[in-house]
């Protein structure tokens, strides 16, 4: 019988064995996409309890909680942290199976030194004065938590908005070698619909110290804040792009009315939403281009679709599912649009919906033009399909109908500190699907060609893509 979560965890085969304990798992974490949030890491943030830094914020733990039975009082209400904590390590032992129960085990073990312990109600109160005796060290702060899993960049997302203060005080600072970024996210500037959206341009008017009345006003502040953005470190846009719309090409005056009529009060029609936000993806598509950014696009989630857990919890609560509309003509129609005149960006593609897969990877065929290996992506399983079955296929797939050589490998899209054993999971998966390569004979018995393929996959590629220090944004405007 194997060990739970033992060091072998995963790795069935000799080949897989090595080319983790070896190669993968004493490798930096490049962490491109996450949620976390800048002022935690350039604060230097501590945690009062195992229940504060678990619970405070993980809507995967939530989404679980509920599932199990738990009332909204214990996972998000006015409980306090250990009675939150306690209804956890109840539900936990039923979620066998969830990748929840994998994450959080890896998290006491990895980080509290509690290998062997399985949380339940019987071990609760061990875990917890473990944990909190942890957390009450000077080493366990945010940036000792990063430093203990060998993380070497973490990249948040920000809206254009934000000041990026803690950014730069954070960047000021010597005597770390951890590097925080920020990830330019500008939904809130496709969202025209949206009721806030006129506040929102309000507040992009004043940070980029420019009106915005007309659709040229509104790529001009858009265009002074990525280079604030630029200058503080980014090196990608990232996009939640919920419903992809490829709408109709319109022009400028067209442009300007709708924006007018949005700021007097009147909102557009969804051919009009359409093609604002086809127009506005494609101006800054080139933006990023001519800066050499990355542009990541999320695509497919429904969000926030039970209203009495929005109402009560807010947004990012755990109420969240797969939408299932098509992608593959409005997606291959942007992608098309920025080739056109080669000012498609390196670009990931990500898909909540798994059956969308496939597309992915086809499209990224498609806009491959040799200027860089893997210029445009089929990204790691997002948010659902971060489980084993999820990355599995997503990297069978990838290696069929693509090249994983290229691929740009996994990243935590988490808002916890804690979430970083995730990259230990995918690592091991990934060495397991290698040395079975290997072992059955699909793939020539070379282990230092599969070991330099774990190398880029697992950090050098990411480090090439999102880690670099410097870039030169030139006279690039958005247009």
């Amino acid at each position: 019988m194997t060990r739970f979560l033992g060091p072998d965890f995963l790795l069935d085969t000799e080949p897989a064995r090595r080319l983790y304990h070896e190669v993968a798992a004493g490798l930096p974490i490049v962490d491109y996409h996450n949620h976390l949030r800048p002022e935690d890491i350039a604060q230097n943030r501590s945690w009062e309890s195992l229940g504060e830094i678990w619970l405070a914020d993980d809507h995967y733990k939530w989404r679980l909680m509920r599932w199990a039975g738990i009332n909204e009082e214990r996972i998000t209400g006015s409980a306090d942290f250990r009675t939150k904590y306690n209804a956890f390590a109840t539900a936990l032992p039923r979620a066998l199976g969830n990748p929840v129960h994998h994450w959080a085990h890896l998290e006491l073990w990895r980080y509290f030194g509690l290998g062997g312990t399985v949380l339940s109600p019987e071990t609760a109160d061990h875990c917890w004065e473990v944990a909190g005796n942890c957390l009450a060290r000077p080493d366990f702060r945010a940036r000792g938590l990063l430093s203990c899993m060998n993380v070497e960049l973490v990249a948040t997302t920000d809206d254009p908005t934000d000041s990026l203060e803690h950014h730069r005080v954070f960047a000021a600072e010597t005597d770390t070698e951890l590097r925080m970024i920020p990830t330019f996210r500008p939904d809130r500037a496709f969202a025209i619909e949206a009721p806030d959206f006129t506040d929102w341009i309000e507040r992009l008017s004043a940070c980029a110290r420019q009106p915005v009345r007309r659709w040229d006003d509104l790529l001009g502040a858009l265009d002074a804040r990525l280079d604030a953005f630029l200058a503080a470190g980014a090196r990608a846009a990232d996009h939640g792009i919920d419903c992809l719309e490829a709408g109709e090409e319109v022009s400028a005056v067209k442009l300007d009315a709708i924006l007018s009529a949005r700021l007097e009060g009147k909102y557009p029609d969804e051919s009009e939403t359409a093609a604002w936000r086809s127009a506005l993806l494609i101006a800054l598509g080139r933006a990023y281009a001519a800066r050499d950014m990355v542009m990541q696009l999320h695509i497919g989630a429904l969000r926030n679709t039970r209203s009495r857990l929005l109402m009560q919890v807010g947004r990012d609560a755990g109420g969240d599912s797969i939408r299932d509309r098509p992608i593959a003509e409005g997606l291959n129609l942007l992608l098309d649009r920025l080739d056109r005149s080669n000012e498609l960006p390196r670009t990931i593609l990500y898909a909540l919906n798994p059956a969308l897969n496939p597309i992915l990877v086809t499209t990224a065929g498609n806009f491959q033009d040799g200027s860089r290996a893997g210029k445009v992506q089929a990204g790691a399983a997002w948010w659902f399909n971060d489980q084993l079955d999820g990355m599995q296929s997503q990297m069978t797939q990838l290696s069929q109908m693509g090249l994983i050589s290229t691929f740009t490998g996994m990243l935590t899209d988490s808002r916890s500190l804690l979430s970083f054993p995730r990259h230990e999971y995918f690592r091991r998966l990934l060495c397991r699907m290698l040395g079975r390569w290997m072992q059955d004979g699909l793939v020539p018995n070379d282990f230092d060609a599969l070991a330099e393929m774990v190398r880029d996959i697992c950090y050098r590629t990411p480090h090439a893509w999102f880690a670099r220090k410097s870039v030169d944004v030139g006279t690039a405007r958005l247009r």
